[in-house]
């Protein structure tokens, strides 16, 4: 699923005024609404749909930005928007910051993987430095969208034969694993999973020959995310995954190792 395909251009506007986010997932309906995708939906059920994953939890994550979104099932095509506030709307985000970029994805209900997938490109793209203040200087749709594809950076041409990276990144430290995830998950994977590992010592303080050198809390947190990637997002998942951890050559506590394919047939769901 290609997040450029799914930026409807009627979906974008600039400079909108909700004040509150109840104003703001109304706002969000309308637009939504004029994408051919969602013509035979009401907008009432849009809005509905918006409302109660609020009601799961804030979309407003924090730094300017709230993702809102919903699941439908009369539809088979995803419906990506993006809105810029004039002057921010009380969102109830994480943070208790004014929200002043939203983008939004109503999808359907039976493709909840490439929700998983959308959900985790937009936050990756978002979080690209001096990206909120780029898009939210644009004063028209033409040029909020524009700004917006660009910076997701996907250039890549999807192929029959595409040749794929395998990833193996260990991880200690649970802040850095949920980061890492997300960046793997956004990085148009046809699989990925979690495997729960221990680290060495945790072997070691159960042999009697290293009794006592380490207490029972010695496994710690140890995570290995697998992941197969388009061979040409691998620098770029990597530079990413960089952006969190710092310099792989320096960092402690995150391996990660790629390798080129021979062979790679079928999938899996996040």
């Amino acid at each position: 699923m290609n997040l450029i395909e799914t930026v409807r251009a009627e979906c974008v506007a600039t400079a909108a005024e909700p004040a509150d986010k109840e104003e703001v997932l109304r706002a969000v309906a309308r637009l939504a609404k004029l994408s051919p995708v969602l013509a035979e939906v009401p907008e009432a059920t849009i809005l509905q749909g918006l409302q109660a994953r609020e009601a799961l939890g804030s979309t407003g994550f924090g730094k300017g930005i709230a993702i809102p979104h919903c699941r439908l099932e009369s539809i088979d095509e995803f419906v990506v928007g993006l809105m810029s506030i004039r002057d921010g709307a009380d969102f109830d985000a994480l943070d208790g910051g004014k929200v002043s970029l939203v983008a939004f994805i109503i999808a359907p209900e039976s493709d909840a993987d490439n929700h998983i997938r959308m959900l985790s490109a937009i936050s990756q793209t978002l979080s690209i430095p001096g990206a909120i203040d780029e898009l939210t200087a644009q004063k028209s749709p033409e040029t909020l969208r524009e700004s917006f594809l660009r910076l997701t950076r996907d250039d890549s041409e999807e192929g029959e034969h595409t040749t794929m990276s395998l990833f193996h990144v260990l991880v200690q430290g649970e802040d850095r694993f949920r980061d890492i995830l997300e960046i793997l998950t956004a990085a148009e994977s046809n699989s990925i999973a979690v495997l729960e590992a221990e680290n060495t010592r945790a072997y070691l303080a159960r042999m009697p020959l290293f009794a006592g050198f380490w207490s029972d809390s010695a496994k710690g947190f140890n995570r290995l995310i697998v992941a197969v990637v388009d061979k040409r997002l691998a620098n770029e998942t990597v530079r990413r995954i960089e952006s969190v951890t710092g310099s792989l050559d320096t960092v402690k506590g995150v391996l990660v190792t790629v390798q080129d394919l021979i062979y790679c047939s079928g999938s899996i769901g996040p």
